[in-house]
């Protein structure tokens, strides 16, 4: 078979899946794993599929991907922009975007086990092609480990995969060590003493106390982290109140915290905890605050060693001005728990997906423009070529370089 990349990658951004309900995504990718030939597993971890090519002794590798995509009504005016909606987990209707570029991730994992089914005379080996579910909600990778992964395919000797990214297609993105931020999920809830708005003083007023917090939550990172160190405090979400002469008895606060390093993040974990507590206190609160933690992503960390072997076979694949070292970056992902799990090393790298002419002053300012829409943007909408193509060369060439040549 020859798959139509560009067709299949129009299909999924027409129709992209919140987390854990991916199950058309599946379809389409165990159908097409099992007409090259692959043994295909289904369902795990809920939606999750793995298909698996024995190809004689050798390493083990597993390419990953990430099937969901958002809760994001799409603004790309793209004649193959998502339409879709679905009912969250919360149970509300909300538009659904690939405003991540899973869809790509998809598209050019199909796309590498094609390649490599085709040249499986000149490699030995075990390709283990995963896909998997429920990265944005962070919990996908640990479900497809606890349910029994490494007991139904085989385990690897390393992991390896990408993410598209908003810088020029055609190039590539890796950086040894700690490469991605680890983030916390935290919902607060605040309680006051709710009243009419024109006699705030028989009530302690909930707003008023979200408002303190969310501005004292600021000082954290200003004041109590090193500036070696680095860490992210953001209130995403303020929800309080129905009528605006109406004091509420509650109100709720959402927050998103990335840190590089786990002692850090105890300290800014605890440093929340303790200035939500300490505000509701000094506003006489009638009772505690209470924090539920949500999602948690851990630091995704590339292996150094793997990292730079890897790295060397991009360049020899792309050439050395086309693999870039993008530094630490403060977006999160899950795809180190399978590397963790298996007890094997992981290299993640960052595929460009936008277009190149977009950044002519960048090499002139040193700077990335700051107009190009990024993931979650509900603009964001990857160049289809050279990223297709490139992402699957990427896929190919890592996994050649660790599988054994024939």
């Amino acid at each position: 078979m020859a798959i139509d990349l560009a067709s299949v990658y129009r299909d999924l951004h027409r129709h992209p899946e919140l987390s854990f309900q991916e199950q058309r995504t599946a379809a389409i990718v165990s159908e097409t794993l099992t007409e090259l030939g692959l043994e295909v597993t289904t369902g795990i971890g809920r939606t999750g599929v793995v298909g698996v090519l024995a190809n004689g002794d050798g390493p083990t590798v597993l390419l990953r991907a990430d099937m969901d995509g958002l809760p994001v009504l799409e603004a790309t005016g793209l004649p193959y922009a998502s339409e879709a909606t679905s009912i969250d987990h919360e149970g509300h209707q909300v538009p659904v975007m690939h405003a991540c570029g899973h869809d790509v991730h998809v598209t050019c994992l199909l796309g590498a086990a094609e390649r490599l089914v085709t040249e499986r005379d000149s490699w030995s080996g075990t390709l283990v092609a995963l896909f998997q579910p429920a990265e944005e909600w962070g919990g996908g990778a640990e479900e497809m480990v606890a349910d029994g992964l490494y007991q139904r395919v085989p385990r690897p000797d390393v992991v390896l995969g990408q993410h598209v990214a908003p810088f020029p297609a055609g190039f590539i993105g890796l950086h040894a060590g700690p490469a991605m931020a680890g983030a916390d999920s935290i919902n607060i809830r605040i309680h006051g003493t709710g009243g009419h708005g024109s006699r705030p003083e028989t009530t302690v007023d909930p707003v008023y106390l979200a408002a303190s917090t969310t501005v004292r939550l600021q000082g954290i990172v200003a004041r109590e982290v090193a500036p070696t160190d680095a860490a992210v405090v953001t209130v995403g979400q303020l929800h309080a109140g129905s009528k605006n002469n109406i004091i509420p008895a509650e109100a709720t606060l959402g927050l998103s915290v990335r840190t590089f390093d786990e002692s850090v993040r105890t300290k800014v974990l605890g440093a929340i905890e303790r200035i939500v507590q300490a505000e509701a206190v000094a506003a006489g609160a009638p009772m505690p605050p209470e924090l539920s933690y949500d999602e948690r992503f851990p630091v995704t960390v590339n292996d150094p060693e793997a990292t730079a072997r890897t790295a060397a076979a991009l360049r020899t694949a792309f050439g050395a001005q086309r693999v870039i070292d993008p530094g630490i970056v403060s977006g999160s992902e899950d795809v180190g728990v399978l590397a963790t799990a298996a007890g094997v090393p992981l290299v993640y790298w960052f595929l460009g997906g936008s277009d190149p002419s977009l950044f002519g002053d960048a090499l002139k300012t040193g700077r990335m423009p700051e107009d190009i829409p990024s993931n979650h943007s509900p603009h964001f909408a990857p160049l289809i070529e050279p990223t297709l193509e490139v992402g699957v060369a990427a896929l190919v060439a890592a996994a050649r370089e660790w599988l054994s040549v024939r």
